[in-house]
């Protein structure tokens, strides 16, 4: 039996053309990455491709959320070019996301873990985030200060003052990612948080809290009573 082609198949089948005709809201998941994969191969159409991606990914969005580039090109017929264009798609998502919370007021840890968690709360390594507040506690700026291996990163105390400082903030939000989806704070978070405390006392820069973030889970200092212990 002969394979069609995507321009062969009957309009309601096709996925541009079924968006452009019921909207975008009609299409599948499936269907939407096919219109990112774009082209097939001999064997299989973009649909197909996109299928194969899907349940590489356990047919979880979230969980292609966590994917590479590596993870992509896993599936037979994703190029490097096709998985550039998902691995875009995925990374729009997350900094739209970012962007509707931005210039918000932090009034909790549930706000911080919302600003955060598109950012953080998917990627395969961990990485330290200030968020720079006012004296509203209004969100001035934001900044990553260290990347790290799966379980550990490091992180410059006198870097985080020296922005600060340059931005005028009046307090500081400290969170992080932990891949492991371990919600416990380590050892090392408890003593990062501390000297950044400590450090934040000389400047009349208070820390409101540390947030860890693992996947759609966190952990607050604060709100277990443990920032400053």
């Amino acid at each position: 039996m002969k394979n069609l082609t995507i321009k062969e198949w009957n309009t309601d089948d096709r996925p541009r053309e079924k968006m452009l005709a019921k909207g975008i809201s009609a299409l599948s998941d499936a269907e939407l990455l096919a219109i990112l994969i774009s082209t097939g191969t001999k064997s299989q159409s973009a649909l197909d491709l996109a299928r194969a991606v899907l349940q590489s990914a356990g047919n979880n969005l979230n969980q292609l959320g966590k994917f590479t580039v590596a993870d992509l090109l896993k599936t037979n017929g994703i190029g490097k070019a096709k998985a550039v264009t998902i691995m875009a798609a995925l990374e729009l998502g997350r900094r739209r996301q970012s962007t509707d919370r931005e210039q918000m007021e932090i009034k909790s840890s549930i706000d911080a873990f919302n600003v955060m968690q598109p950012i953080v709360g998917d990627l395969p390594h961990e990485e330290f985030w200030v968020l720079f507040l006012n004296t509203s506690n209004r969100l001035i700026d934001k900044a990553c200060v260290g990347r790290g291996g799966i379980n550990a990163t490091t992180v410059d105390v006198r870097i985080v003052m020296k922005m600060a400082v340059e931005k005028l903030a009046a307090s500081l939000l400290l969170v992080h990612n932990h891949p492991s989806g371990s919600l416990t704070p380590s050892t090392e978070d408890k003593k990062l948080t501390n000297r950044i405390i400590e450090a934040g006392k000389l400047l009349d820069i208070r820390v409101l809290d540390h947030v860890v973030i693992a996947d759609k889970q966190f952990f607050s200092f604060a709100d277990q009573a443990v920032l400053g212990r």
